[in-house]
This record gives structure tokens, C-alpha cells and sequence, in this order.
């Protein structure tokens, strides 16, 4: 079955190690389309969802494999230009590709994005984006039709910041004829780190990570070849995770400078942390304090990705906390199975009222997607007795080994075959001392 099962109840003391960032992986491997080539991207996630992109690469006939975690991409034969529904219909990133296939080939058509039900994610600054840069694009029913000549650079201004139309309009420019100017650009660090990986590859683009992104368009790119920076979401997600059992926890290789919204929450309920030898140290047993109002926000202010997992830790805190969900209007969709375990939370609109304090229990719960999933592991790791997760299908999307990582720490976990058992690893006073 699609679950896991987790004994809760126990703090997490350890050190463990930040995997690859799905963000940055997803439009690095689009980006590499771009180049008739190999391009090569290091310590990159064994995840869902680069697997499903991998598949659409190789649907379009690139040739890849894998050495370890270093995944090659051989596109030089990759001519296709249709991507099936079968793929684009699991995974929201695959529209990201159109750009790339314009920059490529002058023409591609794929079915409507899926993904993460979380509220509506319409694509029309994409394709404005694109439009913008000479494409001609058919809405269909079921797919999405585009052509072009050679892309010619133009200014494009975005009427809201949008991580995947930024990246978008990054795609489509760098090979375009002349000069592109995007206005009102997601700053996203995502999007510094496609910008950082296109210049590798020969683009000409200046402005990233400000408002404005300038980019002179080049007749060929050569191949790319990067290490993936660490998930700053999976990071933040093993903080909670230590705030919500009070543990200890060091990350090695953390996002240097990416989570600051979020460790100042941290600090906020109680938590605190420092960099030492490279290490994110972090002391979670003083989480006590309710936030009054936290609103998400678009980069640098507090993420989206890390509501759902917060939320899960302000269910374990006395006193009332309140949410305010600004980027997607159906993101609490894990508040009803944390209420399952004993939280009591108040859903209204975009709000969210966290009444915490009461213990939390073991029960079956159900994840609907992602980062919501992720927060039902936490608050399973917090609870009394044993929690079922089931769709964990949908926390595989983003998570690389989120089980054996926390079982590292001295989570209890088991996974749906019911013979991969992490053992809880018990630490002595020692050495749960070192992370004071």
C-alpha cells in the first residue's frame, strides 16, 4: 500500500544531509534542452519528480543516465515536440518545457500541467511570456499548441511575480534574436541558480535575483554542468520536524542565506540555531511560543512550501497561532488530518486558527499533496502511539529519503512493505549534548 507508519512521541537528535532542490533540478533540466548536446547536473534528487522530467526528456528523445546522483542528459537527438498528457497531467513543472522547446525547435504542444491540488495556478503569464517573445500559441481543450520562427526579445512585464513564468520567459529569451527585458520577476532563489546554470552554458543574462532580468539573446548554448544547491524546503521541512519533537538537529550542506523568513519564525516560537563548521545547528527543545500572525510570501519572505509543515508545529504549541495564506487560497488541506490527530484547527478562506497545546495521537491520516503530507509525517513524529500515513506517493514527489533521513535522527518508521524498518537510534545524554 501506499502509506507508512510512524511511532511518534520521542525528540530527534543527529546530523543528517540536505538532498538536492527539486526547484532548481526541474528548470536546470528543461534548460538543458537547449543545447544539442550532454549536459550533466550533480547531486541531483532521486525524486518523483525529476524522474517523471527525466521520462518527458526522454519522450522527446534525449538520452540519460545516471552516476550516483549525477544525472546526464544527451540531447542531441532530443527533436520531439510533443509532450504526452500522461506526463505534463502528474507534474505542474513540465509547462516550463514550452519555452525550451520554442528556443529548440520552433514548435511544441503539451497537455495542461497537473500536479499538487492547492488552489488554482492558471498558466496565462507563461504564455503571455511566451506570446511576447513572437509565439503563436492554440488553447485547446486538452492541449496546448505552439510555434515560431526564431524568438525575438522583447519587454516583458508580468502583471503578478510568478516563479514558473519568470522562469519561463528565462527559457524562451536566451536564444531569442535581440535583447529581452522581464519586469516584475520572482526572486526566488530557484531562479538564480537557472540563471547561474544558462550562463554556464554561454547566455547572456544579468539581474537575477532582482526585479528585473535582462537577457542578449546567442545563436547555440553548450552543454551545462552544475552541482544542485541544497532544498531549502526539505531543510526547513527537518527543522520543523526538530521543533515539533523538541529535538536537536545539525544539517550539513545547508542553503546558505535561503531560509532567513523561516529561521526567523524559528527563532520567534522558541527555536534556536547557528552555523558552526558548516553546520546548521539547531535546538528545537524550547518551542513554546504562539505566532500571533504569519503570512506567506513571495521570496524573501516566508514560503509557501513551509506553511503546510509549520502549521503542523503550531498544533504542538499552546496558545493560538494564525496563518494567512497569500500565494495559493486551497493550501490547508492537511488542517483537517492534523485536527484528526487532535489539533484544533479553524480554516476560513485564506485563514487559519491553530488552538495547539493539546496532544496529539496516532491515528490514519491521508495526504492530498505534498508539503501537506510532509507536515502529516511531523506531527505523526510529535504524537502519542502510531500514525498510518497514506499517500505517500505524493510526499516521494519532493522528498528524496525523508524516512531514512529522520530515522537517522531516531525517528520510528516503516514503510508500506512493512520490511524496510528504520530502528529508532537511541542517543546517549553525550550525545545529544553536542547540539546544545
Amino acid at each position: 500500500m501506499d502509506e507508512i507508519r510512524i511511532a511518534g512521541g520521542k525528540p530527534l537528535y543527529g546530523t543528517v544531509s540536505v538532498q538536492g532542490s527539486k526547484n532548481a533540478a526541474l528548470p536546470m533540466m528543461a534548460a538543458s534542452l537547449l543545447h544539442r548536446g550532454v549536459s550533466v547536473l550533480k547531486g541531483c534528487p532521486k525524486i518523483a519528480d525529476v524522474f517523471c522530467m527525466e521520462e518527458i526528456l526522454r519522450e522527446l528523445g534525449a538520452v540519460t543516465w545516471w552516476e550516483d546522483h549525477d544525472l546526464y542528459m544527451d540531447c542531441t537527438y532530443a527533436d520531439g515536440t510533443e509532450i504526452p498528457c500522461a506526463f505534463t497531467g502528474k507534474m505542474r513543472s513540465s509547462v516550463i518545457l514550452l519555452g525550451a522547446l520554442l528556443g529548440r525547435s520552433g514548435m511544441g504542444c503539451l497537455g495542461y500541467p497537473g500536479g499538487c491540488v492547492i488552489g488554482q495556478r492558471p498558466i496565462d503569464l507563461h504564455l503571455y511570456a511566451l506570446r511576447k517573445l513572437g509565439a503563436v500559441i492554440e488553447e485547446g481543450p486538452f492541449l496546448i499548441s505552439a510555434m515560431c520562427g526564431r524568438l525575438l526579445g522583447n519587454e516583458i512585464c508580468f502583471a503578478n511575480k510568478s516563479v514558473g513564468a519568470t522562469e519561463q520567459g528565462i527559457l524562451g529569451a536566451v536564444l531569442a534574436k535581440g535583447e529581452t527585458c522581464l519586469k516584475n520577476c520572482a526572486r526566488e532563489p530557484e531562479i538564480k541558480w537557472l540563471c547561474r546554470y544558462l550562463r554556464g552554458m554561454g547566455a547572456e543574462i544579468q539581474g537575477d535575483g532582482g526585479d528585473c532580468i535582462y537577457i542578449k539573446g546567442v545563436e547555440e548554448l553548450k552543454g551545462g554542468d552544475m552541482q544542485v544547491p541544497a532544498d531549502r524546503i526539505v531543510a526547513g521541512t527537518y527543522l520543523c520536524a526538530c521543533a515539533a519533537t523538541r529535538g536537536k538537529v545539525a544539517l550539513t550542506n545547508p542553503p546558505e542565506g535561503e531560509l532567513d523568513a523561516f529561521l526567523e519564525v524559528y527563532r520567534k516560537i522558541g527555536g534556536q540555531y547557528k552555523v558552526k563548521s558548516g553546520k546548521l545547528v539547531a535546538d528545537g527543545s524550547g518551542v513554546r511560543h504562539a505566532l500571533p500572525l504569519l503570512e506567506t510570501e513571495v521570496y524573501p519572505g516566508f514560503p509557501t512550501d513551509l506553511q503546510s509543515p509549520l502549521m503542523a508545529v503550531l498544533a504542538t504549541i499552546p496558545g493560538e497561532s494564525h496563518i494567512r495564506e497569500m500565494i495559493f487560497e486551497d493550501r490547508f488541506k492537511a488542517a483537517a488530518e492534523l485536527n484528526r490527530m487532535g489539533a484544533g484547527i479553524t480554516v476560513t478562506g485564506r485563514d487559519a486558527w491553530i488552538q495547539g497545546g493539546s496532544p496529539l495521537h496516532g491515528c490514519t491520516v491521508y495526504a492530498e499533496e505534498l508539503r501537506g503530507g510532509a507536515a502529516l509525517i511531523l506531527a505523526a513524529l510529535a504524537a502519542e502511539g502510531e500514525t498510518t500515513v497514506r499517500g505517500y506517493s505524493y510526499i516521494c514527489r519532493g522528498y528524496e529519503h525523508i524516512c531514512e533521513d529522520l530515522a537517522a535522527l531516531g525517528g520510528v518508521i516503516m514503510k508500506d512493505t512493512g520490511t524496510d524498518l528504520y530502528e529508532n537510534i537511541h542517543f546517549s545524554e553525550k550525545t545529544a549534548d553536542q547540539y546544545q
